[in-house]
């Protein structure tokens, strides 16, 4: 018997990285639910990202109108069904006037400074392990991203240093020739990732802003997909990179999904909120704190360089930190010496036989209870007798 379709209303972020954070939920509902069919809601530049989930059946793209114009528009859309659940991680009204069986909205904590990654958790009540950030996608993708990674004319490919240089704002951008620095450090002759290659992603408006980074890697050994792939294109190809280091992203956040080691770069935006998600992965900043920021730029949004007191040395540190604990560094072991052949042990000296007691000349030998009967005397010839008794007189004996 086929079972009855769950509808899932499944209202999610505009902003890119805010997305890839809440899509761990998404798989967790398509694994709990085997019949769940998603109706997914997100803003322009996210909704790529949701067009290979398990049992979609529309990814709506909202764009922010005058006012409330937009949710109205929303609800007009999805009015005419009735959902078997409407997750709202906009925190919205719109669920309030759908027809549905649960419901699930996300609402501001006051005070409380948890991951964005635990926040939306909380939003279907779960409190031990949030689902990470997962993204689908098809083995098309995957396969058009291995070709793009391929190297070229036999070149070596050697391992992949995937960086993302820009953001959505100058204020976290980290200055483009300290990526330049990093990468020369990483790649370069007794580099942690000597001999690899050098990945660069970005979105159509960063081209002019990585050149410097593209014109300093050595040719051939650069790849430069900016503006040439899409977010699930990007997100294939840092699957098969070693090592990502980029500012706080959509990017950025899209990397550690991918499950690459990955360092994000931080200065005027909260690691405690936004950091990267994942086991291996890191948030960097230079001397000052989140609120030190705050207090120079509080809206945080002038045209100010933020990042320029991060120092190349930590970023490095960090990387060959984070790489050492993703693949620890073969170290041959010194070569086991050659067995050598024991030498025979002496021979033990032959038994020497006790001497005899010397006889006293023309003497007998002294007997005793336990020594054998002397051999009978032999005659001597009167003229053996007369010259033993010369030899005896003799000076010399």
């Amino acid at each position: 018997m086929t079972q009855r379709a769950f509808p899932i209303l499944f209202i999610t972020a505009t902003r890119i990285g805010d997305a890839v954070l809440s899509s761990g939920l998404i798989k967790l509902l398509s694994d709990q639910i085997p019949n769940a069919r998603f109706t997914i809601v997100a803003g322009p530049l996210a909704a790529p990202l949701f067009a290979h989930v398990p049992g979609l059946d529309r990814v709506i793209v909202m764009e922010k109108g005058k006012g409330k114009g937009h949710w109205f528009k929303l609800w007009n859309q999805v009015r005419h069904r009735k959902w078997g659940l409407v997750v709202d991680l906009r925190g919205s009204a719109t669920a309030l006037f759908l027809r549905r069986e649960k419901r699930a909205i996300w609402k501001k904590t006051p005070g409380e400074i948890v991951h964005k990654v635990v926040e939306t958790a909380r939003v279907l009540k779960i409190d031990g392990e949030p689902p990470a950030p997962h993204l689908y996608i098809t083995p098309e993708v995957q396969a058009l991203a291995d070709q793009m990674l391929a190297p070229r004319g036999g070149e070596p490919a050697g391992p992949i240093l995937a960086m993302g240089p820009a953001a959505n704002w100058i204020g976290k951008v980290w200055p483009i020739e300290r990526f330049t620095q990093t990468a020369a450090q990483l790649l370069g002759p007794g580099g942690r990732l000597a001999g690899g290659r050098l990945l660069i992603l970005g979105g159509p408006e960063d081209g002019r802003m990585v050149e410097e980074l593209r014109m300093a890697s050595a040719r051939g050994r650069c790849i430069d997909l900016t503006g040439k792939v899409d977010l699930l294109t990007a997100y294939a190809a840092l699957k098969r990179a070693d090592l990502f280091i980029g500012n706080d992203s959509g990017l950025m956040h899209i990397a550690a999904a991918a499950g690459v080691p990955t360092v994000g770069l931080f200065g005027p935006s909260d690691e405690r909120r936004y950091g990267p998600w994942g086991p291996l992965t890191r948030a960097v900043r230079g001397p000052r704190d989140f609120d030190q920021f705050k207090a120079v730029d509080p809206d945080l949004s002038q045209a100010i360089r933020h990042m320029s007191d991060l120092p190349v040395a930590k970023v490095v540190r960090t990387a060959i930190a984070l790489l050492d604990e993703a693949r620890p560094p073969v170290v041959e072991a010194p070569p086991e010496p050659e067995p050598v052949a024991e030498a025979a042990p002496p021979e033990a000296p032959a038994p020497i036989a006790e001497a005899a007691p010397e006889l006293p000349l023309g003497g007998e030998a002294p007997t005793s209870e336990a020594a054998p009967e002397a051999e009978p005397k032999l005659k001597v010839s009167p003229r053996r007798r007369r010259r033993r008794s010369d030899d005896e007189a003799s000076p010399s004996a």
